[in-house]
């Protein structure tokens, strides 16, 4: 959807021009899951499924929201906003997070659209707080930098949503570059662009069409076992913060003896952390082949030890894995559903989409929709 049909749309919903318009992108990532609330890194991308909106000043105090996806639309007096328990808690959390930094709001209209499969694993609530406040930024002149839209964005997740999640969506929404793949230490926020430019292979994401929410889902009983990990430790090593800060033998000595559980949550993100400073080293000497391998190791471990995959994400893997061409492959996101990342050789794409949706379709009885992705630029003024 380019800005005229944009606009087009506002003037049907609103019977006004929208003042700018807004699109910002969903996410991958390549490797680093669930490292992110750990201070870990992560190795994520902003990818050609965007969420767009358009936004107009009102006069008054009263924001009136509308999304396509569900053709449904909202009004709500800023003085008495809450959550409400829906798809309005993503842009409504931002606005609570601007005035909370006494930045003044006021009333607007926003339309949200796009093409960003929701429940997907792709960041798509992510993508429209990003793509809220950036807009409201440009709305109202409020002259906020990139990096605090993105820590205000996670924290409207944390307080509206009720997701505590960390801030690797965010930030890869938001900081996102064509053709680059951003290393991000999530304890420091340092980050580099790593270029991602290969001829020969295709990003393919095969979304097993089973919804995932995080809220419902154990993302939060996952985080508050990784803090449990470190409590285990800290009584030997009070200087530990995070998993970021442990090493492998630590979380053999001090935690395996005691909870199994624990033990297994914490040693997948303690390797996480390893594998993706090492598929970075093949990256920096196009070894996509040990990527493909290291990427299959992680899906390995959020399966058995992290234990956020289900039966048909595991399926998809392992399908794609054995097709020719398919150097890699696992979920990406939180898990729970939405889609694998696979990395397939352009030569045996056509095949490899055909067998992996057919293989899909008899063994689980579920269609299973395939997206061949870009790695594109972050949230911007359309």
């Amino acid at each position: 959807m380019n800005k005229q049909q944009i606009q087009l749309l506002f003037q049907q919903v609103f019977n006004n021009e929208a003042d700018l318009c807004v699109q910002s992108p969903g996410r991958i990532n390549i490797i680093g899951e669930h490292t992110d609330y750990n201070n870990g890194f992560v190795l994520p991308a902003a990818i050609d499924k965007k969420v767009m909106v358009g936004i107009r000043k009102r006069e008054d105090d009263l924001i009136v929201l509308y999304a396509e996806a569900f053709a449904e639309k909202k009004e709500v007096k800023i003085p008495e906003m809450k959550p409400q328990g829906d798809w309005a808690d993503y842009m409504l959390g931002v606005v609570a997070q601007l005035i909370k930094k006494d930045y003044v709001v006021g009333g607007f209209e926003i339309l949200l659209t796009g093409d960003i499969p929701i429940g997907a694993g792709l960041s798509s609530s992510a993508a429209v707080e990003c793509a809220t406040i950036f807009a409201l930024n440009e709305l109202f002149s409020f002259g906020l930098e990139k990096m605090e839209m993105v820590q205000m964005a996670q924290m409207a997740e944390h307080e509206y949503a009720g997701v505590k999640c960390g801030i690797m969506d965010q930030f890869a929404s938001m900081f996102g570059k064509k053709d680059h793949l951003i290393k991000l230490d999530c304890r420091s926020l340092e980050y580099e662009y790593i270029p991602f430019q290969n001829q020969d292979f295709a990003l393919v994401l095969f979304n097993s069409n089973v919804k995932h929410a995080l809220v419902d889902s154990e993302y939060n009983i996952r985080r508050n076992q990784c803090n449990e990990g470190v409590e285990m430790i800290r009584k030997y090593h009070p200087q530990i913060n995070s998993l970021r800060d442990v090493e492998t033998e630590m979380v053999e000595k001090y935690i395996r003896p005691q909870d199994e559980l624990i033990y297994r949550r914490c040693q997948y993100v303690v390797s996480e952390n390893i594998r993706l400073l090492q598929l970075c080293e093949a990256l920096n000497h196009n070894n996509l082949d040990n990527c493909g391998k290291l990427m299959h190791e992680t899906h390995l471990g959020l399966s058995e030890d992290y234990e956020v995959s289900c039966p048909e994400l595991d399926l998809l893997v392992k399908i794609a894995m054995e097709q020719p061409g398919v150097i890699g492959a696992r979920l990406v996101g939180g898990g729970f559903g939405g889609c694998t990342i696979n990395l397939v050789r352009k030569e045996n794409l056509e095949s490899v989409i055909y067998e992996v949706e057919n293989g899909y379709k008899l063994s689980s009885g579920k269609e299973s929709t395939t997206y061949i992705v870009s790695v594109e630029d972050g949230t911007k003024l359309i």
